[in-house]
């Protein structure tokens, strides 16, 4: 743990919490953004809200949280996404994989 745990403030683990807007629910969006997170190597969930957004919660580096964010703003997501919205807190009691909730 201490092998990696040492470094630079870019390597230490964060929070993004996301909020999708747009045409994002039953089109595979959650899937596509599971995979994503892991290709990418982060931790968290994502779920669909009752007022038709997707949220995605991601725990690993600021660098890693931010390739996902640059995913889920580009031309390749399923659906039509209309707006995307994070905020960056400290990572919290952390998770095991990145489920879909």
């Amino acid at each position: 743990m201490v092998g990696h745990m040492q470094g630079h403030d870019s390597h230490r683990s964060v929070r993004a919490t996301v909020w999708v807007r747009g045409r994002v629910q039953q089109v595979g969006f959650r899937w596509w953004t599971r995979a994503r997170a892991l290709e990418i190597g982060l931790t968290g969930y994502t779920s669909n809200l009752g007022d038709g957004r997707v949220q995605v919660v991601a725990e690993g580096s600021r660098a890693d949280c931010e390739r996902l964010l640059a995913a889920l703003r580009g031309p390749g997501t399923p659906g039509q996404v209309s707006g995307v919205t994070e905020i960056w807190t400290a990572v919290g009691e952390g998770y095991e994989g990145f489920a879909i909730r």
